[in-house]
């Protein structure tokens, strides 16, 4: 009888510690407004450890409220062609196509409480979170990284921009990121997040965000002694995420910063 008690006290400890892995669904309310959202949970999670956290922001084709669109491809695109590389939280949060830009508004306010939920929820490392997003969502990197430098590890920013735009297939407006009072704007961006590290990726051939904004945004880096690195890959389009998020050497240099 002692052995069976032991045996059925093993086996509820094992299933209280067991949690589902894989792209999950959920949701956070913002202001009684529900958004959606994923979270990629290793295959070899254990709540006993702590984890890095990396927030995937989405491109602007990516708008809406299934919850599901935003991991077509993209970040979600690369753990899926290589899981293994890949031993963090992802949160792929979800901003509305509600005619505003998106991660600069409450998208982007949606976006950091899913953070905070995942940090909650799967034990995450608040001195490990990462940034990264792609097209408008890397624009909401900037922005982000830009309004909360301190809650962030490092950056990797895939043809972003941070000039005022109008969304190729979205048509929503991007206001500026920089204040309209900002000589120059590049250098007022840069300025607020040059403590963290940094890694750009843009395509030379890019027809739908100018990859002037990335050389820009790399030159006022370097100018003022940012630990930042640049990737412009020739004749490669708008597309410049399939390369940039397929590089192991990507995460690995990622998943090595640690915020003080």
């Amino acid at each position: 009888m002692l052995a069976v008690a032991i045996g059925l006290a093993g086996a509820s400890i094992a299933s209280a510690q067991s949690v589902e892995t894989g792209f999950l669904n959920r949701t956070v309310l913002l202001a009684g407004i529900e958004y959606r959202y994923q979270v990629y949970v290793p295959r070899d999670f254990r709540r006993s450890m702590t984890w890095p956290v990396i927030l995937a922001l989405h491109g602007g084709g990516s708008y809406g409220d299934d919850g599901l669109s935003q991991t077509d491809g993209g970040f979600a695109g690369a753990i899926r062609q290589h899981v293994d590389r890949f031993p963090a939280l992802v949160v792929f949060p979800q901003s509305h196509a509600d005619g505003t830009p998106g991660w600069q508004t409450k998208g982007g306010e949606a976006a950091l409480a899913a953070v905070d939920k995942t940090i909650a929820e799967f034990n995450g490392d608040k001195s490990r979170v990462y940034l990264t997003g792609l097209s408008a969502g890397g624009n909401g990197s900037w922005y982000l990284a830009y309004h909360h430098p301190e809650r962030f590890a490092a950056l990797v920013v895939v043809c972003g921009f941070i000039s005022e735009f109008r969304g190729k297939t979205s048509g929503v407006a991007y206001p500026p990121i920089a204040p309209a009072s900002a000589p120059d704007p590049y250098a007022a961006v840069a300025k607020v997040v040059a403590r963290l590290p940094i890694w750009i990726f843009h395509g030379d051939a890019d027809q739908s965000v100018s990859v002037e904004e990335s050389r820009h945004m790399f030159a006022a880096l370097k100018a003022i002694g940012a630990n930042v690195q640049y990737t412009e890959l020739p004749g490669v389009g708008h597309n410049a995420w399939t390369q940039a998020y397929d590089r192991a050497d990507l995460v690995v240099w990622m998943l090595k910063q640690r915020r003080p």
